[in-house]
């Protein structure tokens, strides 16, 4: 095991013996480390915290502290990280709440990039990227393959579906849809992210019908329940179209539009 003399690994964390740890960084005693992960100098891993496989932790970033939550009275709760993400430096990742499930959790694939912050509870899904100082708050659920621009923001509570996409400095305060576009302070919709759709092999066809779901929506007028059972009757049966009407029919906090 590769471990700096200036390093502190405190007694009862579990680290992989392929694993690197970098000059003076602390990781915690309930620390759990799977194989080949690597961390920088000056970072801090700490809590319940269990990494996958071939991670790599930037120096100064922040892991597996407590959660900024004023109701947090020290229970025991845990953050999950899976396989080859990257934490990038000064990026804070949190411990999850009692209130919230107890669990914050990072997928795989995933780019946190420098200053960002994943605060309590958030459910972070695979092949995310989180740009440069964003902010995602407590409870934020975030399906496969989002992506996030710089400098944005999402309110505590927020849903985001699956290949959405977040403009630089937007301020989402209500559920993005999967496959969208949103962009702005408050965030509105944008369009489609069909440049997403395409890079993640998605078909003409899939395509077509995602637009149509879109469209039947977001632009026909339709009062939500009425579009849900339109898109389920025209629609339904594709994978692509059931998954945006199964997101859309969860929505507790609204769509943004």
């Amino acid at each position: 095991m590769a471990i700096h003399p200036t390093a502190i690994v405190a007694p009862g964390a579990q680290i992989d013996p392929s694993c690197e740890i970098g000059p003076y960084t602390v990781i915690g005693r309930m620390v759990k480390m799977g194989p080949r992960n690597v961390v920088g100098g000056h970072a801090v891993i700490d809590g319940d915290t269990t990494f996958g496989e071939a991670n790599q932790v930037f120096p100064f970033a922040s892991i597996g502290q407590i959660p900024q939550d004023l109701k947090f009275r020290g229970e025991h709760t845990r953050l999950g990280i899976g396989s080859r993400n990257r934490f990038r430096e000064f990026c804070t990742v949190h411990l999850g709440t009692e209130g919230g499930g107890g669990l914050t959790r990072v997928g795989s694939d995933c780019l946190l990039m420098a200053n960002c912050h994943v605060a309590h509870d958030v459910q972070l899904g695979d092949g995310c990227i989180v740009g440069y100082s964003t902010g995602l708050g407590g409870h934020v659920v975030v399906e496969d393959r989002v992506i996030f621009s710089g400098l944005c923001a999402v309110h505590q509570h927020v849903r985001l579906g699956r290949l959405a996409f977040v403009s630089g400095g937007a301020m989402v305060a209500m559920d993005v849809a999967p496959y969208c576009t949103v962009q702005g302070d408050r965030a509105q919709l944008a369009g489609l992210n069909a440049t997403g759709l395409e890079r993640a092999g998605y078909s003409a066809e899939q395509i077509a019908r995602v637009k149509e779901a879109y469209r039947i929506t977001f632009r026909s007028g339709l009062k939500l329940q009425e579009a849900i059972a339109r898109m389920k009757a025209e629609l339904g049966g594709h994978a692509e179209v059931d998954h945006f009407v199964g997101f859309v029919e969860k929505s507790e906090r609204g769509l943004t539009r």
